[in-house]
């Protein structure tokens, strides 16, 4: 067995959510946001892309080589897909590997807000799901789609760099399209969508102007498109929406997110008070006359006070969804004060709001039991690592589909 694939089976024993590779600097895996080195050796000079040879073809690290970039994916077989992002630092090189289990896990396990499931049955609009990196946002998004997937029949179709969780067909037919492999760009598919009688336009990730057009278009054409943006919240949404468009056409812009967006869903993940995972908190801004309203006329700073204000079900604030988790034990005072968007809101919520009861879980859904080494059993044996592609190992490059 290779060193890169003990360390990706590792990943998965340890439920990981990413490794980091750095000349220089031990192999480093973080679990529950913690980073810890996996053993005190160093990686020499030469070392990653040997490491990286073992698991992709050497047409993909020559693309590393020539540009100084490279992000793809893999698959160990039975376990789960792989994001790889490497890149050039220094003169040397350096990756990030992502780990994503093969289960999707159910929506109901999540301990997100129940409404969750209702948007996700829209018939049209646009949903968007917004967080800082590693906050869950792909894992709660492919939980709603399965959750749409499994009640009703359709075509769900997606547009991915690269494709994260792989589907099974349900009740509705769902097709997944990797941006380099299935689509030649992410323009061009995005400009074919509309074509392929999609019910769901699932986006990866929405980061400029043109991606954001197209996703409004799909909702205001009869499509429910729903996509991740990386905002912290809400209101930090809206004004990154704002910002990809030049002052002059603002106007029709917001006169058009107003009509279609059905609602931001922004989530955070807090440490439990145990220390054995975290908690996802959940803001959710839900459409209504008054925020589309505030959304037309670009006002986005009475969002806030609409949504602690709103009587349509379902919309809350980080605010009173931390204080839910605070209340019930699962989070501590200190984590939930420090992950707050308003710490002084918090308290106000603390010493007189009430708010529904979930069910405290953890999230991400643990990944299956894989027969692993622990961390110090893990040596990189430098000398062994050749420079070539491996024979034989259980990875397929590229799509992880």
């Amino acid at each position: 067995m290779s060193t890169m694939e003990r360390v990706m089976r590792l990943m998965a024993q340890k439920n990981a959510s990413d490794v980091y590779l750095s000349t220089q600097a031990p192999i480093t895996i973080r679990v529950n946001g913690e980073c810890t080195p996996v053993n005190p050796q160093p990686l020499p000079p030469g070392a990653i892309l040997n490491l990286l040879l073992e698991v992709l073809p050497a047409a993909a690290v020559d693309e590393l080589k020539t540009t100084g970039e490279l992000n793809t994916a893999t698959r160990l077989q039975g376990i789960g897909n792989y994001r790889i992002s490497a890149l050039r630092q220094r003169g040397t090189y350096a990756a990030v590997i992502r780990f994503i289990s093969s289960d999707i896990p159910e929506l109901s396990t999540l301990n997100v807000p129940p409404v969750l499931s209702k948007l996700i049955m829209e018939k049209r609009g646009l949903i968007l799901v917004t967080g800082a990196t590693g906050t869950g946002k792909s894992t709660t998004l492919a939980a709603m789609l399965d959750y749409r997937n499994e009640r009703r029949h359709g075509h769900i179709l997606t547009i991915e760099n690269p494709i994260e969780y792989t589907f099974v067909n349900k009740l509705s037919i769902v097709n997944q399209r990797e941006v380099g492999t299935d689509t030649a760009s992410l323009e061009i598919g995005l400009k074919n969508a509309l074509r392929q009688a999609a019910d769901v336009i699932m986006i990866g990730e929405i980061r400029d102007q043109p991606t954001m057009t197209a996703a409004i278009a799909y909702a205001q054409s009869g499509h429910l498109c729903v996509g991740t943006m990386h905002a912290n919240n809400s209101y930090r949404a809206l004004n990154r929406i704002l910002s990809f468009y030049p002052v002059e056409v603002r106007p029709t812009l917001l006169g058009d997110l107003a009509a279609s967006l059905k609602s931001i869903v922004s989530q955070r993940l807090i440490p439990t008070a145990d220390g054995a995972g975290r908690v996802p908190a959940v803001e959710i801004l839900l459409n209504s006359s008054l925020v589309s309203e505030l959304i037309e006329k670009g006002d986005f700073s009475g969002i806030k006070e609409a949504m602690e204000n709103s009587i349509v079900e379902g919309t809350q604030t980080f605010e009173a969804d931390i204080g839910r988790l605070i209340r019930e034990k699962c989070i501590t005072r200190e984590d939930g004060l420090a992950f707050a968007d308003s710490p002084t809101n918090l308290m106000w919520q603390l010493q007189n709001g009430a708010a529904p009861k979930l069910k405290p879980v953890l999230m991400p859904k643990p990944a299956s039991k894989v027969e692993a080494p622990s961390f110090t059993a893990i040596s990189l044996e430098m000398p062994a690592i050749k420079n070539k592609v491996g024979n034989g190992a259980p990875f397929h490059s590229g799509p992880a589909n």
